[in-house]
């Protein structure tokens, strides 16, 4: 899980800590009251386990902090809602999640995008953002409306055209992205001819690092920042919402260095050539 949503459990943890030893109750019995394992309450208050609303519940009763319920509650709904499973949100739709990234791109000026080995979702075709989210259906296990996921995501491609003029989005990605046997070679020659006419866009900046670039920063998953707000990471199991200052500026460092090992411009629309080329070809 992301530093920040250990951090923030352990805040919660600290907090609860705090209630308990103002009421005088040992740890034991606070688990004793409650009918929980008597490890339950270490767990909580050192940000090994995240309480549950039930559980918060119990905590301020058998502590007398009754008044402390509403804000704790709402603390344990944000760190919830930081770290979001692909697999319980596939079940929910996907199409729902599109439409709330919608919500924060409308919000946002600068969109810097970083992505190892996938076209950002803001630049796909239709078919290769379909082949995306079948794969991930049947990664997953999950039933999934593809077609409403699909949707969601063009109508969000509409903020590369419209709105404020200032925005401007400065995506990154490496060269295998270019190749990689994500999608058929039709579907990919499609994508790639997509990407040159969208790489001379006037508020797009494209970089592509080259596979034999210096690459002084290793490459270790994709991530985009809105603004200097908020940052939006994929793992395997799930997706992260970064809102934590410190990190997000790690985030921004890592993408400056990674952009710095691109090419952009004429250098870009080459590797983009060569790998229409080599998709042909193969």
């Amino acid at each position: 899980m992301s530093t920040s949503h250990q951090q923030a459990r352990e805040a919660l943890g600290l907090r609860l800590r705090e209630l308990r030893k103002d009421s005088r109750l040992a740890q034991r019995r606070l688990a004793e009251l409650a009918s929980w394992h008597e490890s339950k309450v270490s767990k909580i208050e050192h940000g090994k386990q995240t309480p549950s609303e039930d559980d918060v519940r119990t905590w301020c009763r058998l502590v007398g902090a009754e008044g402390h319920v509403p804000d704790l509650i709402a603390t344990v709904r944000n760190i919830s809602s930081a770290y979001m499973e692909w697999r319980r949100e596939w079940r929910a739709g996907a199409g729902r999640r599109q439409q709330t990234i919608a919500a924060q791109e409308a919000e946002t000026t600068l969109f810097r995008v970083f992505e190892p080995f996938v076209i950002p979702g803001l630049l796909q075709t239709r078919e290769y953002a379909a082949q995306r989210f079948r794969d991930n259906v049947a990664f997953h296990g999950t039933g999934g409306d593809v077609d409403t996921a699909v949707q969601a995501r063009m109508d969000r491609q509409d903020v590369l055209r419209r709105g404020d003029r200032d925005r401007r989005f400065h995506m990154v990605m490496c060269e295998v992205a270019l190749t990689v046997g994500l999608a058929e070679d039709g579907i990919m020659i499609e994508q790639l001819e997509r990407l040159l006419t969208l790489s001379i866009l006037p508020r797009l900046s494209l970089g592509i690092i080259p596979t034999r670039a210096r690459h002084r920063r290793a490459p270790h998953h994709g991530f985009w920042v809105f603004d200097d707000r908020l940052v939006l990471v994929d793992t395997a199991a799930a997706e992260l919402t970064i809102t934590q200052p410190r990190e997000i500026a790690v985030y921004v460092q890592e993408f400056e260095v990674l952009a710095g090992s691109a090419v952009y411009g004429p250098a870009a629309r080459e590797l983009i050539s060569n790998a229409i080329r080599t998709v042909r070809a193969s």
